[in-house]
């Protein structure tokens, strides 16, 4: 290697530590043991490493503003609007602006220009596909995840992680103890660590449980109209289903109408431990405990009116609204916004050491889509 080429990321990999590791040993800050500092300096110095002057100066001076970047689909969900605003507010509480990042203005190799307007990034729910993302994590400033990053890039300054697979388990074993025998997920496509850990856990519930979870993928940010699209192919095809949990943010409600048009009723439970139905759309009918409904012939033939449970693995406006009101894994996005911003604060002033992971706790809404109301 020569000087010109030696990044801070060379020194990492060889020194055995994470980038901002290094820069911290490099810097004299930071909390670094002496040998560890000792050794990364000493490799350092066998490569040739040379530290940039002008992202020295960059580093060392405040812009007063935090960068944020969201997925490409974000601007269609509620849940990643009430992210930002939770960021915007605690950044504020620091004195710093948030600057969204558009996805065309950090691909292709702008990492550089993104850190001379910002003192740290705040990157959320990274995907593998995503471009922009390896050069945001070598942009050379802090950076803190929303989630982790999959793929082959920098490791960030730090990360705030949900558990996924147990809020989705979570869902599961309420469909299951409100009586569903045949549930099915509708999963996200993508990278992201969400979309990864949700059609996992599906897989590895149905092997432990000895029931087959009828997967089916969506987009990352299905509409209502692809979810409902998706669901009646799913119960057409495969009218055993007795419970659907959507995964993507605001498409639950495609789930309720396509159980409509289904003529499969969204069940709840009574307090004698009866089940009753309400229809989406039209005449309502159920049934109790042990009954049978007459059959309804679709594209799929004659089949009992089974109800049908739905929920969701993200709480917002359309599951509270939904009639019956949804089902759903609140993820407490405004929360989280704020986790993750409080988190890149706490690491550009040195309050928290860089390599720091902090979860965030979610929390399960149940409603009349699968459970009596209070």
């Amino acid at each position: 290697m020569t000087s010109r080429t030696v990044t801070l990321l060379d020194v990492a990999r060889v020194a055995g530590v994470s980038k901002s590791t290094v820069s911290d040993a490099l810097q004299g800050s930071g909390r670094v043991a002496e040998a560890t500092r000792e050794r990364v300096r000493a490799v350092a110095e066998e490569l040739g490493y040379r530290p940039n002057s002008a992202a020295r100066r960059l580093r060392r001076s405040s812009t007063g503003a935090i960068g944020l970047h969201l997925p490409q689909t974000a601007t269609r969900l509620d849940y990643y609007m009430n992210l930002a605003f939770g960021a915007v507010a605690r950044a504020q509480e620091e004195g710093l602006d948030v600057v969204l990042l558009a996805p065309a203005g950090v691909a292709g190799g702008a990492s550089g220009r993104v850190a001379s307007r910002v003192d740290g990034l705040l990157v959320i729910d990274p995907e593998v596909g995503d471009s922009a993302v390896p050069g945001l994590l070598d942009a050379g400033v802090p950076v803190v995840t929303g989630e982790r990053y999959l793929g082959p890039a920098a490791a960030p300054s730090g990360a705030v992680i949900c558990d996924n697979a147990a809020s989705l388990t979570a869902l599961l074993d309420h469909v299951t103890e409100r009586g569903a025998r045949h549930p099915a997920l509708l999963a996200p496509a993508g990278t992201s660590a969400w979309a990864t850990a949700l059609r996992a856990t599906a897989a590895s519930w149905g092997q432990e449980h000895g029931v087959a979870v009828a997967l089916r993928t969506v987009p990352f940010a299905a509409t209502p109209q692809e979810a409902e699209e998706t669901t009646l192919a799913l119960l057409r095809t495969d009218p055993a289903v007795d419970a659907v949990i959507c995964a993507p943010d605001g498409a639950a409600p495609g789930v309720l109408r396509a159980a409509a048009t289904a003529g499969r009723t969204v069940s709840v439970r009574t307090a004698g431990g009866a089940t009753s139905g309400r229809t989406i759309g039209g005449a309502t009918s159920g049934r109790t405990a042990g009954s049978t409904t007459p059959g309804r012939t679709g594209e799929a033939g004659t089949h009992p009116r089974t109800p049908l449970l739905v929920a969701s693995c993200v709480d917002g406006t359309a599951t509270r609204s939904a009639e019956p009101p949804v089902t759903a894994v609140d993820l407490r996005p405004a929360a989280y916004g704020r986790a993750c911003a409080e988190l890149l604060c706490d690491i550009l002033a040195g309050r928290t050491a860089p390599d720091t992971v902090r979860r965030h706790a979610w929390a399960l809404e149940t409603r009349a889509s699968t459970t009596p109301p209070c």
